[in-house]
């Protein structure tokens, strides 16, 4: 396909609502959204009739392991995956890579393990750990989106949990120079195992209660009130968190909120014991929880839905054992996250408009990346899906793009296919073709190159 070339169909996702129209692609850009009768003559169409046109997902949260913990993801199958899944970028966490990316010799390790092996564009997070405050500029003005920091223990040494006052040190430097500080948001005292009979999912249930998620959220919007810098709640699983969420939005705080689905789709009684591929943290909660979430969506306590994809290998999740006490917490999710959302939402009499606000336009407002990515707006990277959101499939390991097969999504009926994507204006992927080389580059987070003093 050439350089310029136009898409065209009957339900096309614009910022003004679903109609037809034709999107004009020049030079990798969206140069115009017009009428279906109004394309530019001398260009190559595509029309997808009654198919779905709709930007490229952003997803600001993604474990992809590499370097270090390859063999638990790696750049390369994670992208692929992505780009069959409808994302076309995606921003990954700087831990559970060796290094931890906390310092800018750390980032510049990533951004180099990183280049040449993305099928998609992609961004980093840096990390808040006790002792790195002096490396936050110096990571800001390299180009990373954000800083992550955990309130409890991360799982891997590399990346130890903060103190309220280590982030009394770090949040005045991000409220600067105006990035997020996105919050692992779970807080106790003393954090003990699952008790009992580890292989029963009410175990781990009991063992990371939602009170841990609330007191969590509730000394982030004392901080946030106090140093006046976005602060950004990830994978929310409690439904009791939302009274205090919205009401530091209603006080007009910089405050926002993502949840995952995972916590969207599955629920706590129909997870079988030693069914450890389910487990997370924080830990997917019962049905009445994930309905309030769900409502917590539709009255925008919670702005937007990514995915949390957090694999390893096989043997950590102890299957011959199936120990919610001894496995790896973590979903792999990449791949479903759009067809498990839209599942949901469908039957939930929910549709196309608010699936790209979550998916799309929240992420890249987070990141920082409005106006370029997650959006038809003219002037913003041409990063597209054909998505056919009325059929359905299930994923079985044969499908499985992840480096790894294990997944909780597999043999669960979803709704809406990605047919095509394309980032930048290449097609990156194609329904049922292989893929082609590798494309995808570093997006830097635009404001961040100056310093707000």
């Amino acid at each position: 396909m050439s350089q310029d070339w136009v898409l065209r169909g009957e339900r096309v996702v614009t910022d003004t609502g679903v109609r037809p129209a034709a999107v004009v692609v020049r030079d990798g850009k969206v140069a115009a959204l017009v009428g279906p009768k109004d394309v530019p003559t001398g260009l190559p169409v595509t029309d997808v009739g009654q198919k779905v046109i709709m930007p490229g997902v952003v997803d600001s949260h993604a474990h992809i392991n590499e370097p270090g913990r390859t063999e638990w993801e790696g750049f390369e199958t994670a992208t692929r995956a992505a780009a069959a899944g409808g994302i076309t970028t995606v921003v990954d966490m700087p831990l559970n890579s060796i290094p931890a990316t906390t310092s800018r010799e750390a980032l510049a390790q990533k951004a180099a393990a990183a280049e040449r092996h993305c099928a998609i564009d992609y961004g980093f997070w840096g990390g808040v750990i006790p002792g790195n405050a002096g490396e936050l500029d110096a990571m800001i003005d390299a180009g990373v989106a954000g800083f992550k920091c955990f309130l409890i223990q991360s799982g891997v040494d590399e990346f130890p949990h903060v103190t309220r006052e280590d982030l009394e040190r770090a949040m005045p430097i991000l409220a600067r120079r105006g990035v997020p500080l996105i919050v692992h948001a779970e807080l106790t005292a003393s954090e003990e195992p699952p008790k009992g009979d580890t292989r029963t999912y009410r175990s781990y249930l009991a063992s990371r209660p939602r009170k841990w998620e609330d007191d969590a959220i509730h000394m982030m919007v004392e901080l946030c009130r106090k140093h006046r810098g976005p602060v950004h709640i990830v994978h929310l699983s409690s439904s009791d968190a939302l009274g205090e969420i919205a009401s530091a939005k209603k006080e007009g705080l910089p405050f926002t909120v993502e949840t995952c689905p995972h916590y969207l789709t599955f629920d706590a009684e129909h997870i079988p014991d030693g069914a450890t591929w389910f487990k997370c943290a924080p830990p997917i909660r019962e049905s009445e929880n994930r309905e309030k979430l769900w409502a917590g969506l539709a009255r925008g306590d919670i702005d937007m839905v990514v995915s949390d994809h957090s694999p390893c290998t096989p043997a950590l999740k102890h299957l011959e054992h199936g120990d919610f006490g001894r496995a790896w917490g973590g979903i792999a999710s990449l791949q479903f996250s759009l067809p498990a959302v839209w599942t949901g939402m469908r039957e939930r009499g929910q549709g196309l408009e608010q699936l790209v606000r979550w998916m799309c336009h929240a992420p890249a407002r987070l990141t920082g990346l409005t106006g370029v990515k997650g959006s038809l707006t003219p002037g913003a990277d041409a990063d597209l899906l054909v998505f056919d959101p009325d059929a359905s499939f299930t994923p079985d390991a044969s499908g499985v793009l992840h480096r790894h097969k294990l997944t909780p999504y597999a043999g669960r009926a979803l709704v809406g296919v990605v047919e095509h994507t394309w980032v930048r204006g290449q097609k990156v992927h194609t329904r049922g073709e292989p893929p082609p080389a590798p494309t995808g580059r570093w997006i830097r987070r635009p404001s961040t190159a100056r310093r707000v003093e």
